[in-house]
Formats: structure tokens, C-alpha cells, sequence
């Protein structure tokens, strides 16, 4: 009875470890085991966001996201999944592991509470932009200028809260005709995203637009799945590396025509 007795707690003991020991290996096994295994990353990308991500003249997507996923695909050792998504099912994609990555995310508290955020990758203002021979400084060199800008955005709220009186604020539907505003000279600034001011350069250097002046800045992030660690880590050390060979400052020269900002 004794020897009986023996044997099944030993084999209790086994069955204690063993199950331990499965734990461990579940707890080891996470996003980025799944994405090695498969050699691929899944990656919810805006389909009409230039100069970030659009159709190019092959149908295929081009601009500065696309190029910094394939930078970072190739420092995984993995091959790039582009999914389409939308402003509404992003974050659903990802939280339900439809995907991977999401990039052009902006930080926010309310987003940190659902998903988990890279080191910065992209820049993201809102500008005052105008010919280079203007002189505009600052909030109160827009005494007296018109500026366009589009009705009911950010860039709307951000431009009245600093516009001086005696500025005029000329509103539109959409950007089409901020833009186009501006480029006939029917206002002398616009207030835009700086991925706007960057298609507009792109079609109208002649016109030599700058950034006069910030009136926000909210570098773009990556987001993933809260708890993965090991993946957000991966991720922040290639972009670390996409920073310092110099990498991301010339994606950023080619699609927004600007350095990287210093503060990336």
C-alpha cells in the first residue's frame, strides 16, 4: 500500500510539472513566436492616404508608410501582409488579431487603454503653409492675411484658437478647395495636415510653399496588442536602427520633402 501510495504521488508530482512546464511554454509562445513562424507580419494600412499610402501608377501601394513597413519587414526577417482598413475597423482588427501592426496611429490616453504604441515613426503636424516670400512667423503675422482652411476639423479648431482678431479665416467644405484656394491665390495661406502640404508640393513646386509655423504636432506611431512585449520591443529596436543609419530621414525627404524632425 505504501509503494502504491508512493507511486501516485510521484505521479502527481510529474503531472504537476508537466503541467508547469506546458504553462511556461504557452506563456513563451506570443505575437512575435506567431509572426516568425509564418514569416509574415499582417499590417492594416490606409488604401487613399497620401503621400502615406496610396495606389501608385502600378496599382500597387507606394508612399512613406509602405516604405518604412518593408524596412521593417526586412529587419524581422519577415514578408509584409497589406490589408486595407478603415478609420472605424482598425483598431477592431487589431484587438481581435486580424492583424498585426497598424501604422499612421496617433497617441492618445483613450487609445492607450486599449492598444500599446511603438516609439514614434512619422511626423505629423498641422502647419501654416504659405509662399516662401511671405513673411509669417507666428499667430500674430496672420493680422490682415487671408487663410483657408477646412470647416469643422482640427485644423479648424487649431487655426481660431490662435488666429489674432483682424485674420481672415476664409472655411471650406473639403480640402480640394483649400487647396485649390491657394494655389489660384484667392486666399494667401492654408492651414493643413502636413501630409496635404506635401502632396501640394509634390504637384506645385514652382508655387515654393513652406511651413510658416506648427499649430500642433502629434508624431504618427505603430500600435500592436497590449501584452506584447517582446514585439513591441523588436519593433522600437528597428526603428531605433531606421533612425540612426538615417533610413527614416530619407523616406522622409521623399515623401514629405522635409528632414526628420530632430525630436523623432
Amino acid at each position: 500500500m505504501i509503494a502504491s501510495l508512493h507511486r501516485r504521488l510521484m505521479l502527481m508530482a510529474c503531472a504537476t510539472l508537466a503541467v508547469q512546464f506546458m504553462s511556461a511554454a504557452f506563456a513563451q509562445a506570443d505575437e512575435l513566436d506567431d509572426i516568425t513562424k509564418a514569416g509574415v507580419i499582417k499590417v492594416g494600412i490606409f488604401e487613399d492616404f497620401p503621400p502615406f499610402s496610396s495606389a501608385g501608377p502600378d496599382l500597387k501601394p507606394q508612399g512613406y508608410d509602405i516604405d518604412v513597413i518593408n524596412a521593417l519587414a526586412k529587419a524581422l526577417g519577415v514578408t509584409p501582409e497589406l490589408t486595407g482598413i478603415t478609420g472605424q475597423n482598425r483598431i477592431p482588427s487589431l484587438t481581435e488579431h486580424k492583424l498585426n501592426l497598424l501604422v499612421s496611429v496617433g497617441v492618445s490616453d483613450e487609445r492607450k487603454k486599449v492598444v500599446a504604441f511603438t516609439a514614434p515613426y512619422a511626423p505629423y503636424s498641422i502647419d501654416v503653409i504659405g509662399p516662401k516670400a511671405l513673411a509669417v512667423k507666428g499667430p500674430p503675422d496672420l493680422v490682415g492675411k487671408s487663410v483657408a482652411v477646412n470647416r469643422g476639423t482640427l485644423e479648424d479648431t487649431s487655426l481660431t484658437e490662435v488666429a489674432p482678431q483682424g485674420t481672415d479665416i476664409q472655411r471650406f467644405s473639403d480640402y480640394n478647395g483649400v487647396i485649390s484656394a491657394f494655389l489660384s491665390g484667392q486666399v494667401q495661406l492654408m492651414v493643413v495636415g502636413n501630409d496635404v502640404g506635401a502632396a501640394v508640393l509634390a504637384k506645385r513646386p514652382d508655387s515654393q510653399p513652406e511651413s510658416k509655423f506648427q499649430l500642433l504636432n502629434s508624431p504618427s506611431a505603430m500600435a500592436i496588442n497590449k501584452g506584447e512585449d517582446r514585439l513591441l520591443a523588436k519593433i522600437d529596436e528597428a526603428l531605433a536602427q531606421m533612425k540612426k543609419d538615417g533610413t527614416l530621414d530619407g523616406i522622409s525627404k521623399k515623401w514629405l520633402f522635409i528632414p526628420l524632425p530632430p525630436e523623432l
